[in-house]
């Protein structure tokens, strides 16, 4: 009785049933793609704290004053410089690669300026290229913070090196010997004197900048896989190393520092050179956006270590934020316009351009608007060089950006969305 007791009081448990191998396989797949998830975000943000740490940062728009009403003008600076961010000499193997002739050569100047005038409102961006031999007042450093004395007219393009120079002499003149502070502090002032001199002429705030030199150039396009641009006739230059057929191409790191620094064998020289930096930016940001460079680490990491090589910003700039921005930079969305000159003329032996102060400044104020806090200044002072024989230049060129031709008369040839150039 008592063992039927136990059988009945305690009836079997019913038997279980594994769960479906289906649904095992999609838990762990679940819990695989959270944990990758989990990963991506970890390594993106490794890679946006490295990068943010890494790229040079400088304290040279401290206290600037800023556009209003969200716009945003960034001042893109190139330096013709055979020099790293130390002063130290490029490898001659580097330096052959360039076809840029001695470290000695090429000094601080900034050949390519470049403002980039992003609206607040979403509405189309507007670039400016300022003719580097443009004769302009030259901002240069003061006896105090934010205050500068001045050092005369000069081509636009000499503001920093001038400033540099000056920097580090007065810094030798109280005992420094420290090579790399005097490079350090003497392009900090470099930086602020080119500012403040293309802030003075234009009459707009800048906001931010970025600083590359001459080794930037192919870096960027290495790390691009390469820049297309694309040519209305065959080029060929034994200064530059410029070597070209007619018509959309892929140019490599070599390629495409020669393609921004050709003007021999160019109609308009120097201006003409413009419209070709103009174009390598165009074909650089097709290109970033169009090559997957954020979805594939080994595309974005190159990027970042040609950024650390090469590239300076102002302190506190999100750049990486700003890179990705630009996939509404591309496409046809940024006009470039090329600053007119008045006439060419000499000064002290060198070729420079006449220029009116008060023309750009109407200018800009009526392409960008009243965003940009600009405000006409009082007319340059008197002095103004003699000028030169031969025919004015043309009225500023004008682009619709990535998608256009550069100014009227374009070349059939198909660019395939990035500017066809002389």
């Amino acid at each position: 009785m008592s063992a039927h007791r136990r059988k009945t009081s305690h009836p079997a448990r019913r038997p279980r049933h594994p769960r479906p191998r289906r649904f095992r396989i999609a838990r762990t797949l679940l819990v695989a793609v959270c944990a990758l998830a989990v990963m991506a975000a970890a390594g993106a943000w490794y890679v946006y704290r490295d990068l943010a740490g890494s790229i040079g940062s400088s304290k040279a728009l401290e206290g600037a004053e800023k556009s209003k009403y969200g716009d945003t003008n960034i001042l893109l600076m190139g330096l013709d410089s055979r020099r790293d961010q130390n002063g130290e000499k490029l490898p001659e193997e580097v330096l052959d690669k360039l076809h840029a002739g001695s470290s000695d050569i090429g000094g601080y100047n900034a050949n390519t300026l470049i403002l980039l005038h992003v609206p607040g409102d979403g509405s189309q961006a507007k670039a400016f290229s300022v003719p580097r031999d443009d004769f302009v007042d030259i901002a240069g450093p003061g006896p105090g913070p934010g205050q500068g004395q001045g050092q005369g007219k000069d081509k636009i393009k000499k503001a920093y090196g001038l400033a540099k120079a000056k920097e580090e002499e007065r810094l030798s003149a109280q005992g420094v010997k420290d090579l790399r502070r005097l490079e350090r502090e003497g392009r900090e002032a470099g930086r602020k004197a080119q500012i403040e001199t293309v802030r003075n002429f234009l009459g707009v705030p800048v906001d931010h900048f970025a600083e590359l030199n001459l080794a930037g150039f192919y870096h960027l396009a290495d790390a691009l896989g390469g820049v297309p641009v694309c040519l209305k006739k065959p080029v060929q230059d034994k200064y530059s190393g410029a070597d070209f057929p007619a018509g959309r191409q892929t140019l490599n790191g070599q390629q495409s520092l020669a393609f921004v620094r050709q003007r021999h064998g160019l109609d308009m020289g120097d201006l003409d050179r413009t419209k070709r930096q103009q174009a390598f930016l165009a074909g650089a940001t097709q290109k970033l956006n169009s090559a997957g460079t954020f979805t594939d680490p080994v595309k974005l990491m190159k990027l970042i270590d040609a950024a650390k090589q090469d590239v300076v910003t102002d302190e506190g700039w999100d750049l990486l934020s700003f890179v990705k921005q630009a996939k509404n930079l591309s496409g046809g969305k940024v006009a470039f316009t090329t600053l007119p000159i008045e006439r060419f003329g000499r000064n002290h032996g060198e070729d420079i351009n006449v220029v009116d102060d008060m023309k750009i400044k109407r200018l800009i104020a009526e392409q960008i608007g009243p965003g940009s806090s600009a405000s006409a200044a009082a007319p340059s002072p008197s002095g103004a060089p003699e000028a030169s024989p031969g025919p004015a230049p043309a009225a500023p060129s004008t682009g619709a950006g990535a998608g256009a031709g550069a100014g009227a008369g374009s070349s059939a040839i198909d660019g395939g969305g990035v500017p066809c150039v002389d």
